[in-house]
């Protein structure tokens, strides 16, 4: 009768154990999607601000190139302008000069169309940081995912052999997780520093 009793507790502890790990399981996978969910935002985010540096460095280069060749065209001009004799004909090249001057400062630096050389570098420059940071995002939630993944296969895992242990291992792989997930989030620089990929000084 007491044998009988033991086995009944023996099932019955088996069961509360395993609903845990049913649990640990659910909390896992919840986790696992949203890390994944923020790891195609990320992905999404990197692939947008490439887009964009890169239309934002061929808007600077054209403008660099256009600048080149309309200084070089008002040199050559004030130089004939010089020795000019006819005072009307000089007067229309005076004119031409002024008008390129004043557009080869607005391509240098234009704040209020924000089209100028100045504003598209500084652009392109904010445009690769933002990438950065989101490829960086990208990476822990990566690493997120993967420790999560490895969490829930463990958890499986300790019902089939019931094995406590392994579901123990599972919580802390899983902990770990989600620390990197919230790395991601609030501080992506930090891991890739540890892992000596660099970093960009914090979260924004």
């Amino acid at each position: 009768m007491s044998e009988a009793h033991e086995h009944a507790e023996h099932i019955e502890h088996a069961g509360h154990s395993n609903k845990g790990v049913a649990l640990l399981i659910s909390i896992l996978a919840l986790f696992l999607a949203l890390s994944e969910m923020l790891g195609k935002s990320a992905q999404t985010q990197v692939i947008t601000r490439t887009i964009e540096t890169s239309d934002t460095w061929a808007f600077y280069q054209a403008r660099n190139i256009r600048g080149t060749t309309v200084a070089t065209a008002q040199e050559a001009m004030q130089l004939e302008s010089e020795i000019e004799t006819d005072a009307a004909r000089k007067a229309r090249m005076d004119k031409l000069i002024d008008t390129w001057k004043k557009r080869l400062a607005l391509w240098e630096s234009d704040p209020e169309k924000q089209e100028g050389k100045k504003e598209l570098m500084a652009k392109a420059r904010m445009l690769e940081e933002e990438r950065a940071l989101a490829r960086e995002r990208y990476e822990n939630y990566e690493i997120a995912s993967a420790a999560l993944q490895i969490g829930i296969v463990l958890a499986s895992a300790s019902i089939i052999a019931s094995t406590m242990a392994l579901a123990w291992l599972a919580g802390g792989i899983g902990a770990v997780g989600l620390a990197i997930m919230a790395l991601g989030l609030w501080w992506p620089t930090l891991l890739m520093s540890l892992l000596g990929g660099g970093g960009h000084g914090g979260g924004h």
